[in-house]
């Protein structure tokens, strides 16, 4: 395996002249040791709701399609996987909300419901505070608020102001150069302190 070279890779770039720009991810679509307990997961714990479902004679294993805003679907569920996912080919993939408040809740809800916590915090590159989750397939997934936005000016927040903070407790206290981490709720806090304090 050859060594990373940052320079040359940050040195590629769209050519002037493509004839189409992608506007977002659009979804996701993953393939499932159980549907039935995938389908729960994905709307019991994460709040989606089914669109559609194919049976077997359209799709071998099913399919269902959910969604999380007005898309048909967001993400989709293929069963039939004979095994876990590794998370080889996908390391995870990430919903955004909207209020830094709700990461701290969607962190509580999740410890609430036994699920598989990765990672809390604030992560380097991008200063996006999240939690990052196993799936009942050991899908990485990330719930994140915060991430740095890139202006037509293509500036992009420089290496030295990075703080990669392991507890959101820290990532709130402690923001990075023009991250308004006020909380709505302040009260959201003081768990996550506790449980810091625990962990020492």
């Amino acid at each position: 395996m050859s060594a990373i070279d940052p320079e040359k890779l940050k040195s590629y770039a769209r050519p002037e002249g493509t004839p189409f720009r992608i506007q977002k991810i659009g979804h996701v679509v993953l393939n499932v040791t159980d549907m039935e307990r995938s389908v729960k997961f994905y709307t019991e714990v994460l709040g989606m709701r089914v669109s559609d479902v194919y049976k077997e004679d359209m799709m071998p294993g099913g399919m269902v399609f959910m969604r999380f805003n007005s898309d048909h679907h967001g993400i989709a569920l293929v069963g039939g996987m004979p095994h876990e996912s590794n998370s080889v080919e996908l390391n995870h993939f990430a919903f955004e909300v909207g209020t830094l408040d709700e990461v701290l809740r969607a962190a509580q809800h999740l410890h609430r419901h036994n699920v598989r916590v990765d990672f809390e915090g604030r992560r380097r590159a991008g200063v996006q505070i999240a939690v990052e989750f196993r799936d009942p397939d050991g899908h990485r997934l990330e719930i994140y608020w915060g991430l740095d936005q890139v202006g037509s000016e293509g500036h992009i927040r420089p290496g030295h102001e990075w703080k990669w903070a392991h507890s959101l407790y820290d990532a709130v206290v402690d923001p990075v150069r023009g991250q308004d981490t006020t909380l709505a709720d302040p009260e959201l806090l003081k768990e996550f302190k506790s449980a810091l304090a625990g962990a020492k």
